[in-house]
């Protein structure tokens, strides 16, 4: 058995010391290296470009700019291809730009021999510019008669989507609570930088080696924007730093492609610094959401509205997929209310906002959890004892796509959390508490829903080759890609487990090249071990059959009484009596002089089933407001992820959820100023996200379910984990205080002004009321 078994990252020891080697590791002899000149400014038009100085300088070869690249735009978000046109994302993009639209794009590049003359030669190039207006929110971008960020205007995509009827259930029900709730703008901060380069090994071929979440998408982006078959682009994805979500876009791949290819085929590194990454790679969406909620008095919901403001920076990229993901994702949260959802996704002259951990979701639950808790609060209702009553539970029908729930650990996820925490105990405290007392307590609570991967609004297909080798281990490659969340590990115990063979004797090919690989869209959607499954599943049984009835001929055995265990063939009716091991079938398969041959299988499976997963954060936290101060002192995540792969590995993918969500609710925001549109604070010193000393002990629990649209039981886990800590911090922070703060991040500027508005800070704090 491997399934559910804390067994060791197979990647473990090569990452620990050292032995990974990673985009940056590979080095080839010749290379050059790509700098860019950035426009210092957000939005206008290029005038004139002097390279002179800069091609005068020594070591570099050339400068590019708008006029030396394909005029044909080309699409960037990590999507796999679409039959249906309309489902395609939008071609906004060109390898360089004339017309600047955000602090930071591209207008020229230089190539030099060595990465520091690159850099002082981009900064000798000199650019004139005719400035257009800066518009940094809807207010400005959508206004009558604002000037086009694009030829097709600065309103991107709209849509609409409902369930029942939520206007006539909402003016039913026994109450009507309506809020306005803003989320920021926030980087990724990856470890490893986004970074590629690209050489040809023949006059028709480009290779890429790149740290991306999405070499085949890549594959075909690059192509498509120099003009050329797919089949001339080869892409190699080695051992990866992190990307959630930034590298599941096509981000320096198609640069270094053409560079190479301008230059006769040497090797061409793209790599953006740190700065860099923060206004020139992607973040996630900013969303502006008024919510209306109908609820009776005896806390059952009937219906709940949200408008959504998406804002998508200077170019698509994802687009407006984001905001119709985030219904699509919370729809399953409460199936038995009405629901509406109206949304729009504008251009902006911030920087381009791309796919996050959690693709909209995060956003979306933050509003609805909030007006929920609202609601609750002006009811007098438990928060606790209300989602227990509303939360899907099994045997429950998505209202927007019909879909039956099949598994549904969320009330237990609930009750198990508010048994853990001492709900009531706790709850009774706050509401009992001084409420002249400078140091308050709060609790809060939050729950969330999310899909297993994008079916069915993208094809979900996975692939996957198994090989037997001489020694008896079995080579599994895979499409899909490890990027850090351990999905190469838990392949493994799949294919262990249902081969017959110890965890051990699995070697999984961690690097994809798109010539070699099976295919697979790549890493997003929490959809890795949920859609790769089938194939490794189909692979393993095939790649067993062979291995069994190769067993026979050599023992000279019928093969429906064999079976496969712990590396052995034995009869199936006595499984004490080893007749062979796969070492010895491995050696008789490639060296008998008359039987056997190379073993392998290869499996292609398109999935279409896509369950929703669940879970809640509980937060137990207090507020020091004189210094406008939060400190968790409890903060738990609960989770409904079907089948636990590896409890380790789950709970490592939880905790780092949860310090992500914890980082996006009290620390991080990007500083951009609202009338230049320069971001001010493009680095890790400025830019503030919690370190281990920021962060409380991370605490995690599973319930765990059967799914039986899964082959191994399991459902999504890798994005959830970020979704319901915030709305969970900002209800105890609201229950501790009394005052409802619906703007993200919750830093001690935004408490300052919200306590002074609230009157517990200046004259006459601390005689208000107490308001839980």
């Amino acid at each position: 058995m491997s399934i559910g078994l804390p067994l060791k990252r197979v990647d473990a020891e090569a990452k620990v010391t050292g032995s990974a080697r990673y985009t940056d590791d590979n080095i080839m002899l010749g290379m050059r290296h790509a700098k860019y000149v950035r426009s210092h400014i957000a939005h206008g038009k290029v005038l004139t470009i002097d390279a002179s100085e800069a091609l005068a300088l020594h070591g570099v070869e050339a400068v590019f700019t708008h006029e030396d690249v394909p005029t044909t735009c080309f699409r960037t978000a990590g999507h796999a291809w679409s039959l249906d046109e309309t489902k395609r994302d939008v071609k906004d993009r060109r390898l360089l730009t004339d017309h600047v639209r955000h602090f930071g794009d591209g207008v020229a590049i230089v190539v030099a021999r060595d990465p520091l003359v690159a850099e002082k030669a981009a900064a000798l190039v000199k650019v004139t510019y005719e400035p257009l207006p800066v518009m940094t929110d809807a207010a400005s971008a959508l206004a009558e008669g604002a000037c086009p960020i694009h030829p097709t205007g600065n309103l991107l995509r709209q849509s609409q989507i409902r369930a029942g009827e939520p206007e006539q259930a909402i003016a039913a029900a026994d109450l009507q609570f309506k809020g306005h709730y803003q989320t920021p703008v926030v980087q990724h901060c990856h470890l490893e930088t986004v970074t590629c380069y690209a050489y040809m090994d023949q006059p028709d071929h480009i290779i890429v080696v790149t740290s991306t979440q999405i070499p085949q998408i890549v594959r075909s982006r690059v192509a498509k924007s120099l003009g050329l078959p797919w089949s001339s682009v080869r892409v190699i994805k080695p051992y990866m730093g992190g990307g959630f979500g930034n590298k599941q876009d096509v981000l320096e791949e198609p640069m270094a492609a053409f560079l190479s290819y301008k230059l006769g085929g040497v090797p061409v590194k793209v790599t953006l610094s740190r700065e860099e990454c923060f206004f020139a790679s992607r973040t996630r969406h900013g969303f502006a959401i008024d919510g209306t909620l109908g609820i009776n008095r005896d806390g059952t919901l009937k219906g709940y509205q949200l408008d959504v403001l998406s804002n998508t920076g200077g170019y698509a990229s994802h687009g407006h997929s984001i905001a119709s993901a985030g219904a699509n994702k919370i729809s399953y949260l409460y199936p038995r209310s009405a629901f509406g959802y109206d949304a729009k996704t504008f251009y902006s002259n911030l920087p381009t906002a791309g796919a996050m951990r959690g693709y909209g979701a995060p956003q979306v639950v933050f509003a609805l959890e909030c007006m929920l808790d609202d609601a609750c609060a002006e009811l007098g209702l438990d928060p606790l004892a209300v989602r227990i009553a509303n939360v899907a539970r099994e045997g429950d029908v998505n209202q927007v796509n019909q879909k039956t729930i099949y598994s549904a650990g969320l009330p237990e996820c609930l009750r198990r959390g508010g048994e853990q925490f001492e709900w009531e105990r706790l709850r009774a405290e706050c509401l009992a508490q001084d409420p002249a007392s400078r140091v308050r307590r709060g609790i809060g609570v939050a729950c969330f829903s999310y899909g297993s991967n994008t079916y069915p609004v993208g094809v979900e297909i996975a692939g996957a080759r198994m090989l037997l080798n001489q020694d008896g281990t079995v080579n599994l490659q895979i499409g899909a890609t490890e990027i850090g969340q351990g999905s190469d590990t838990v392949f493994a115990q799949m294919a262990a487990q249902t081969l017959g063979i110890p965890f051990e004797q699995i070697r999984v090919i961690s690097t994809q090249d798109t010539d070699i690989t099976a295919y697979d869209p790549g890493s997003f959607a929490s959809r890795q071990s949920y859609v790769a499954a089938p194939a490794i599943h189909q692979a393993a049984l095939q790649l067993r059959a062979r291995i069994l009835s190769l067993a026979a001929q050599l023992c000279h055995q019928d093969v429906g009484s064999l079976t496969l265990i712990d590396g052995y063939v034995v009869l199936a009716g006595a499984p004490d009596k080893v007749l062979i091991s796969v070492a010895e079938v491995s050696v008789n398969a490639y060296y008998h002089l008359t039987i056997g041959g190379q073993i392998t299988s290869e499996v292609s499976h398109k999935t279409t089933t896509n369950p929703p997963s669940f879970g809640c954060t509980f937060v137990d936290l207090s507020v020091d407001i004189d210094f406008c101060k939060v400190t968790i002192n409890r903060i738990l995540n609960l989770h409904d992820a079907g089948k636990i792969l590896n409890p380790q590995l789950a709970e490592g993918q939880v905790h780092g959820g949860m310090g992500m969500g914890i980082g996006w609710s009290l620390f991080e925001e990007m500083i951009i100023d609202a009338k230049s549109g320069v971001v001010r604070n493009p680095n890790l010193l400025d830019y503030k996200f919690p370190t281990m000393l920021d962060l409380p002990e991370l605490e995690c629990d599973f319930v765990q379910t059967h799914e039986p649209q899964s082959v191994y039981g399991h459902k999504s886990l890798g994005e959830p984990p970020i979704i319901s800590p915030g709305p969970a911090i900002r209800n105890a922070i609201r229950m501790a205080t009394g005052v409802a703060i619906n703007e993200l991040p919750i830093t001690p500027k935004t408490l300052f002004r919200e306590f002074v508005a609230a009157g517990l800070i200046g004259e006459g704090a601390g005689e208000e009321q107490h308001h839980v």
